[in-house]
């Protein structure tokens, strides 16, 4: 599917507000592609159904959680990481696409995990830094992502942790991992 197919094929499912933001993600996600050479194709289709289940119904994401034996721990945090893992799912038996590397940086691009491919980094930092955000941390994230992935998911995921601990709010065992995972490569890489 090429990227104007797919654009078309998300929109309907995205508010107009939302679907901007995919147009963006998938701008910055090319320009991180190029930049840490990255398969185009795989990065233009993950970075577009992102946020293809975003707007789905709760009880319709607990379902597919459920039916298809996605992690039962799903169900205990915030709906907002549902999206993703059911997304990686409704993309291949809506859309037919089967690519796995595409359909694992759409399922991590909400809370990432230890061992990240590098499409997996790109999707979640393009989702993280794309022009239209707007917070306090971000443009040194920015600034990373011009010439360290790693280094920039790190501090995106710190920058996340941060915010929940701040509000009190669960964080998902994954994205812990994920922490963790990057500052040991961070470590070993600066000795």
């Amino acid at each position: 599917m090429d990227k104007s197919s797919a654009l078309k094929a998300v929109k309907p499912h995205l508010t107009a507000s939302r679907f901007a933001h995919t147009e963006r993600v998938t701008e910055t996600a090319l320009i991180l592609a190029d930049r840490f050479e990255v398969d185009k194709g795989e990065t233009v289709l993950a970075a577009i159904f992102h946020d293809y289940a975003k707007y789905r119904d709760l009880d319709e994401m607990a379902q597919i959680i459920r039916k298809h034996q996605l992690p039962n721990d799903l169900l205990s945090y915030h709906h907002e990481l549902w999206h993703g893992p059911v997304a990686s799912i409704l993309v291949e038996t809506e859309l037919n696409i089967n690519n796995p590397a595409v359909k694992e940086a759409i399922y991590w691009h909400t809370t990432g995990h230890a061992s990240m491919t590098k499409l997996e980094k790109i999707i979640y930092l393009a989702d993280y830094i794309e022009p239209g955000r707007d917070f306090e941390g971000l443009d040194a994230v920015r600034k990373q992502a011009e010439s360290n992935l790693n280094e920039a998911c790190f501090m995106a995921v710190r920058n996340g942790m941060r915010f929940l601990l701040e509000n009190e709010r669960l964080i998902y065992p994954e994205t812990l991992n994920m922490y963790n995972d990057l500052k040991r490569k961070l470590e070993e890489s600066n000795s």
